[in-house]
């Protein structure tokens, strides 16, 4: 063959080649189209034929390159939700399921079985509920009557090699026992032939567990972890561990025996234990970022772990088990940490004979423990765990703080200090906590702590508890004895707390009643910058729901902002959300305050209502202090003396429980004392003065005034109320707001005398019983604009003019009326003048006229 030959076949080759790959590729591609309706249509009625629940996914994947040269099916968004008597509860979901299987598979009738190789889940989440009846959610399985006349069933055959499980959620509720198991980031895997009836499953798994039982969480995020070979029996459906390696935290277990399934249930035969008996076993079980460098530790004694759970799993009764955890003088000692712990014993178990789930019970015989000098003993006991828990609590020693950083490697940001002693029993059950039956539980002892340092960023300065003390009865809880120090503040408590293993136990309220002493209370010992920019962050504060607590306080002096208050005394009672000010007294602004009231947090919107009482307390001081009274009265700081007031308000608080000024509704009825009024600070009182020539402000005199502010939605009312300036009476009313915008109304009753010559030579022209009626006259003004700029108007010029020309008009009146009476005296004369003039020509003439005048008269009136 030639060389042209040759380049010509290798030509072809190459292009028949690359045809025959592209067209290979392209069927790669579009024959998931093709065959993507008759996948999801065998998918959906395997579903329906076998599953009693409502099975969605979003779409179905079909892949050949995925997983080539097999076929991959993808379920993407699928969601399993139960039917009744779980309606809408969702047992099983997950992002994507994807199955392997062999592409001629995809070549089968839709009648035919369809053999998976593999399966995946991505990030899914189960959820098992097992309700009151013993009845499970995950049993949704149809069943099936046998009939004569059989067809094929559309299946999906498990041929399966292997499996993986990709971060998946697991929950387990127990209704009855009230327990949850969470299972939280599972991964998963499994590689073993399920074609055979008999095989060996090599399988890896990780996750984190947590237990929880009557809302208290007993194991909370455990990493754990299994790498075990099991060996699996389908026929017999038993499942044996084999080689097999087993973590939770860092101790290791190693399991052996096996789990059978019996029709419904399961039968247990499975022993543990640890491989080793070394006493890091126990710090093992610690989490890691808290068990410190466990290979530079030195331990001595033993800590061992074993176990023996036998027996069937059913709806009546749990297999029988007993789980031990023991350790005889054992000690520890970090290298780099210079005291060591020891004389440690533990010898604790949890066991149940008999498979019901009651008798189950725990049992610490003896845990001690010696840290230098100081030695610490406890025994507990628990039984009943179903119908009634019990509880029976010994503990008796000594620790010293200090040590707990020389013998342990914990991250502390602050070193503790102290001597805390501990001698305490307890015996209670929950059903005598329920019912309140506080007799029937038995508390005696005492615990004490002394020479208590804390100084954390948590708190503004570091806390000092010199001597505390808990004295425990069957019935409370007494604080026999608390003092403490921060910062300028000290503190003295006493008092009881009762229902404390209700709240602890049951979620009830807890009650208290304390009596608190302080020579100085210092508020901002008590708060830092962070609390505040938490606060800030989170939210408002709230007052806790479950406290019903009352304090009975006593303080010599409290230093609270600007303010300094003496000998402050009262009682607050918590309850409900609630904080209520009872009788609360204060010496303040060189007076006394007294007030009532309640501050609540219960609503979406927290909010306070209060009655004060203000007694003599110096008016300028309160007013340009305090912004409530500030936005009520600003006029009021240019007052100098004292007050006396009654203070009814209420409104909203913000997230920093200050009163939302918008809010506030309200009145205050106050009275002067002994005041004087500062004028030059108060461009109002200058504009009035500016305008009203005959008016001194520095002379009105405002002792014993009264007023009544009112006030709602930020606007303010003052009804008309009464000062005196010499013999000037001024009458003031009117409203302002928050705003400082004003509008106020005043009448100044003006002597006569003050209105000039022009007036007083007039009323010097009536009749003294006239002119007495005319001692004053009413001058209006008007009082706008705001408190720092004000505009004052008045209408002297316009109320003298008026009275002028009132004055005027009296005496033309006077003068006519004088005249007319002259007149007809002339006339007509007086009766005694007439009868001596009579027979003269005087009296003829008076007699003729009179005659005239009457004829007159009685010409008219006809």
């Amino acid at each position: 063959m030639t060389n042209k030959n040759k380049k010509s076949v290798l030509s072809k080759i190459i292009k028949w080649t690359s045809i025959s790959f592209l067209v290979v590729i392209i069927m790669l591609i579009s024959i998931p189209f093709l065959f993507k309706n008759k996948i999801k249509s065998v998918v959906e009625n395997t579903i329906n034929k076998n599953i009693n629940a409502q099975v969605t996914f979003k779409e179905i994947n079909l892949s050949f390159l995925k997983n080539f040269p097999h076929a991959n099916l993808g379920l993407n968004q699928i969601t399993v939700v139960n039917k009744e008597p779980f309606l809408g509860d969702t047992l099983f979901k997950a992002k994507e399921v994807n199955l392997k299987m062999s592409i001629f598979e995809l070549f089968k009738n839709a009648d035919e079985s369809m053999n998976l190789k593999s399966f995946s889940i991505e990030e899914g989440q189960i959820n098992i509920i097992v309700n009151k009846n013993g009845k499970g959610n995950y049993d949704i399985s149809k069943e099936y009557v046998n009939e004569i006349n059989t067809t094929t069933t559309n299946t999906l055959s498990l041929n399966i090699k292997e499996y993986a499980i990709h971060d998946l959620d697991f929950c387990f509720f127990d209704e009855t026992s009230k327990m949850k198991v969470f299972i939280d980031h599972v991964f998963h895997s499994g590689k073993g032939n399920f074609v055979k009836e008999v095989l060996d499953l090599d399988t890896k798994s990780t996750a984190k567990l947590s237990l929880e039982m009557e809302n208290v969480r007993y194991m909370n995020n455990v990493p754990i972890s299994l790498d075990a070979i099991i060996g699996i029996d389908l026929k017999e459906s038993k499942y044996t561990f084999k080689k097999n390696t087993g973590y939770i935290n860092q101790l290791p277990l190693e399991f052996n025996g096996f789990i059978q399934l019996i029709d419904e249930n399961q039968l247990f035969n499975i022993d543990f234990k640890t491989p080793s008996s070394s006493f890091k076993n126990l710090l093992s079980l610690l989490p890691k970022q808290y068990a410190g460098n466990l290979s530079t530790i030195k331990t001595a004694g033993d800590f061992i772990v074993k176990g023996i759970v036998n027996g069937v799993n059913s709806k009546e009764k749990i297999p029988t088990f007993n789980i031990s955890f023991a350790s005889k003088n054992a000690m520890f000692k970090y290298a780099d940490l210079p005291k060591a712990v020891d004389n440690i014993y533990i010898d604790s178990k949890i066991i149940n004979k008999t498979g019901a789930l009651n008798d189950t019970y725990i049992e610490v015989e003896k845990l001690t423990f010696k840290i230098d000098q100081d030695a610490f003993f406890a025994s507990a006991y628990m039984r009943n765990l179903v119908t009634n828990p019990t509880l029976k609590l010994n503990a008796k020693g000594t620790v010293n703080l200090e040590n707990i950083s020389n013998v342990y490697p914990i991250s502390l940001e602050t070193k503790l200090s102290g001597i805390l002693k501990a001698n305490i029993s307890t015996a209670l059950d929950m059903n005598s906590i329920e019912k309140k039956r506080y007799e029937n539980i038995q508390n005696s002892g005492t615990l004490s702590l002394r020479g208590f340092k804390y100084d954390d960023k948590e708190v503004a300065k570091p806390f000092f508890i010199d001597n505390t003390t808990l004295s425990f009865t069957p019935n409370t809880i007494k604080l026999t004895e608390f003092t403490a120090k921060t910062g300028a503040s000290d503190l003295k408590i006493k008092g009881n707390l009762e229902n404390f293993y209700g709240f602890i136990f049951k979620n009830q309220e807890l009650k208290g009643n304390f009596i608190l002493n302080s020579n100085t209370l210092k508020v901002t010992d008590f708060l830092t910058e962070e609390t505040t920019e938490t606060t800030e962050k989170t939210g408002s504060l709230k007052i806790p729901s479950f406290l019903n607590c009352t304090f009975s306080a006593n303080a010599k002096t409290v230093l609270y902002d600007n303010l300094n208050l003496s000998n402050v005394s009262g009682k607050l009672v918590i309850k409900n959300e609630t904080i209520n000010l009872q009788d609360l007294k204060l010496e303040v602004f060189g007076g006394n305050i007294g007030m009532n009231g309640k501050i609540s947090t219960k609503e979406k919107v927290s909010n306070f209502s209060m009655d004060v009482n203000l007694k003599e307390i110096n008016i300028s001081d309160s007013f340009s202090q305090l912004e409530v009274l500030q936005s009520i009265a600003p006029i009021a700081k240019t007052i100098e003396g004292k007050l006396n007031s009654t203070l009814k308000l209420s409104g909203n608080l913000s997230e920093d429980m200050t009163p939302v000024l918008s809010s506030i509704s309200g009145n205050l009825l106050g009275q002067l004392l002994d005041t004087k009024l500062k004028a030059s600070n108060s461009k109002i009182l200058n504009a009035v003065g500016s305008k009203v020539d005959f008016l001194d402000i520095t002379k009105l005199n405002l002792n014993e005034t009264s007023a009544l502010f009112t006030f709602d939605n930020g606007q303010v009312s003052v009804k008309p109320f009464n000062i005196n300036y010499n013999d000037i009476g001024i009458t003031i009313g009117g409203n302002h707001g928050f705003d400082n915008v004003m509008n106020y109304d005043l009448t100044f009753e003006v002597p006569v005398k003050y209105l000039g010559s022009e007036v007083t030579n007039l009323l010097s022209k009536l009749t003294p019983k006239e002119a007495k009626k005319i001692k004053s006259i009413p001058v209006k003004g008007n009082l706008n604009g705001s408190f720092s700029s004000p505009n004052f108007s008045i209408n002297m010029k316009d109320a003298t003019s008026n009275l002028i020309k009132d004055l005027v008009e009296k005496q033309k009146k006077h003068l006519i009326d004088g005249g007319k009476d002259k007149l007809i005296n002339l006339l007509i004369g007086n009766k005694k003048e007439t009868t001596k003039t009579k027979g003269s020509t005087k009296g003829k003439i008076n007699g003729i006229l009179s005659n005239l005048f009457k004829k007159k008269k009685k010409d008219t009136v006809n």
